[in-house]
């Protein structure tokens, strides 16, 4: 039976570099009988996160602001494989990602913890104009120790500064082999 994959696409852009390995990924996830759900996260709602320690994790929407992550939080409860997919934006990811990631954060407090373990693992997908992916990547590892999260890999792309650039890529193979791999 397949996994249920969350795709947090940070990517202002539809049809940006980022998009595309997002496409790669999710043809590959799905050739291997996963079901994948995408967020695109520059048309959502989402506010930044308070800080206020008020949510409750065991609610169906924990956070204790009412807006477009009551999308999110039941198809994060319920995958099993949470991809974050972004472009490079001074080495790290988007804002639209980053606000994202924080509010998840409403997942561990009050009634129980159902962010951090549970069997999860994460990819990381991303696009930029340079190739400065160290710090990200510093980022992304400690993410992914702290949640507990076993990290499937990354695709990195660099040298696409325009939209369209990464067409040919070898990273577009590189991110449907990643999707496909998953077991």
């Amino acid at each position: 039976m397949g996994k249920k994959i969350v795709i947090l696409n940070g990517s202002p852009r539809r049809s940006g570099n980022t998009s595309a390995l997002i496409k790669a990924f999710t043809e590959g996830a799905e050739s291997a009988g996963h079901s994948v759900t995408e967020f695109f996260l520059d048309r959502m709602n989402i506010h930044g996160c308070k800080g206020c320690f008020g949510g409750h994790s065991s609610r169906e929407c924990p956070c204790v602001q009412k807006d477009d992550m009551d999308q999110i939080y039941p198809a994060v409860k319920d995958s099993e494989v949470i991809v974050l997919a972004s472009p490079l934006y001074y080495w790290n990811l988007s804002g639209q990602l980053r606000t994202a990631v924080d509010r998840l954060f409403a997942l561990e407090e009050g009634d129980g913890n159902l962010l951090r373990g549970h069997g999860r693992a994460s990819a990381l997908l991303m696009a930029a104009e340079g190739h400065g992916f160290d710090d990200v990547l510093l980022y992304y590892d400690h993410l992914m120790e702290h949640l507990k999260w076993e990290n499937l890999g990354h695709v990195l792309a660099g040298g696409n500064g325009d939209v369209g650039d990464i067409k040919g890529k070898p990273e577009l193979q590189q991110a449907y082999d990643l999707g496909k791999s998953i077991q």
